[in-house]
């Protein structure tokens, strides 16, 4: 399954809504992450806040494609993005292994095939740096075998990323 999540407006719903099976729109429109970790252990994948990302960690967890588009806020995903991602720490378990020689915690939904994150706006060859690591980092740990970051000089070059 394939999952986008994205930052974009409501002009980009069609085209993104035609490139995969789900949909998270980063729209603001939902309480940010409360640190609770209900979503780990209360009632696993899924947030007590009855809001448009309740189900996020099972939507995410079940992507074999995750694919992230972003505004660059300084080398990183936006606040609307990083809120969803916050939110979707119900992915995996409390419980930690090995992967890689490294420790990260146990998937919930067991591995999965592309983290890409698609960045548009200004950004620097230091910012660009930044979110390579990060996307390889984020893909390592939320058990992605591969990452891939794609820099958008314009919105018009979006269609053919996806």
């Amino acid at each position: 399954m394939k999952v986008i999540i994205h930052d974009l407006g409501s002009e980009y719903a069609e085209l993104i809504e035609a490139k995969c099976d789900r949909v998270i729109d980063a729209d603001g429109k939902y309480a940010p992450c409360q640190g609770c970790f209900g979503c780990w252990t209360k009632h696993p994948a899924e947030c007590f806040m009855k809001d448009t990302l309740q189900q996020a960690c099972r939507i995410i967890g079940q992507a074999d494609e995750l694919v992230i588009v972003t505004k660059n806020l300084y080398g990183g995903y936006s606040a609307d993005v990083k809120n969803v991602l916050d939110r979707s720490i119900g992915t995996s378990t409390p419980f930690s292994t090995y992967r890689g020689r490294q420790m990260h915690h146990t998937l919930r939904y067991g591995k999965h095939d592309l983290w890409k994150v698609i960045v548009y706006g200004e950004i620097s060859e230091d910012e660009k740096a930044t979110f390579r690591y990060m996307a390889e980092r984020n893909a390592v740990n939320d058990g992605y075998e591969r990452s891939e970051v794609l820099f958008l000089e314009d919105l018009s070059e979006l269609e053919g990323s996806l």
